[in-house]
């Protein structure tokens, strides 16, 4: 009776791990793209290329414009349906937690890695839509309140994108790819001189005069106060509280 006892609770035990495995959904992580292969062209796609796939089904993404909006699989084919209601479809060719590969382009497969999904709460999400209103290009000519409201947004996303690697202990990311006026080093940060803005940074802002508007309040920043750098051996820590005081001045 004792080893029918145990023999039964060793089969519930597995069932129960069994069940918690085929439950997980490898889809649902953060795709950072990686590389392209094929003859085909990746979209000019870069590491700071990312999608953002939610077990609640919602997702986040920039593939050259950012989209949010809901995803479903179904087969092999992942569907993409954005805030405008159009639905994108990729074709996936291999998955596992570490890496997916799509089809990006005819003959074209990008490789995507797999990180750590931020936090569910959409302000400490760095992908979520509320961190990226400034990703979206604009439409009119923009007061200087709405583009000053422009890097505001930008500085959080740079805030919440280090308290994510920090928070899940990751070792290093990506900061040359992401579209931004700030260059960052890995003792501090400062200004990239108009000429050699990235176009996609520049693409964001109605004409060059309002980019130039944008880069001359930062400047002034940097010109006219103090970042007080915090003292801590965490790189994250570091820049954390340094975009927050950014933030802080941007409000000023």
């Amino acid at each position: 009776m004792r080893r029918k006892y145990h023999i039964c609770c060793l089969l519930l035990l597995l069932t129960m791990s069994s069940g918690c495995i085929f439950r997980a959904n490898p889809l649902t992580h953060l795709w950072f793209y990686a590389y392209g292969a094929g003859p085909g062209d990746d979209r000019g796609l870069s590491p700071a290329n990312f999608l953002e796939l939610r077990a609640d089904g919602s997702y986040t993404s920039d593939f050259g414009k950012y989209e949010y909006g809901a995803w479903a699989k179904k087969d092999m084919q992942l569907f993409l349906t954005d805030q405008q209601h159009k639905t994108y479809i990729y074709s996936i060719k291999s998955l596992t937690p570490e890496e997916i590969q799509l089809v990006v382009a005819k003959d074209r497969t990008g490789y995507f890695g797999g990180f750590p999904l931020p936090s569910s709460q959409p302000a400490e999400d760095p992908f979520s839509p509320i961190n990226n209103r400034w990703r979206i290009p604009a439409t009119h000519k923009e007061s200087d309140a709405e583009i000053r409201q422009r890097l505001l947004n930008h500085c959080q996303f740079w805030d919440a994108y280090f308290n994510w690697a920090l928070n899940k202990k990751l070792d290093a990311v990506d900061v040359r790819s992401t579209p931004t006026a700030i260059k960052i080093y890995g003792n501090g940060f400062g200004l990239i001189p108009m000429e050699d803005l990235s176009p996609r940074w520049k693409s964001l802002f109605f004409d060059e005069e309002d980019c130039r508007k944008a880069n001359d309040m930062v400047r002034d920043i940097f010109d006219h106060k103090t970042i007080a750098w915090p003292h801590t051996d965490s790189k994250y820590k570091f820049f954390i509280g340094a975009f927050q005081q950014l933030e802080q001045f941007l409000r000023q």
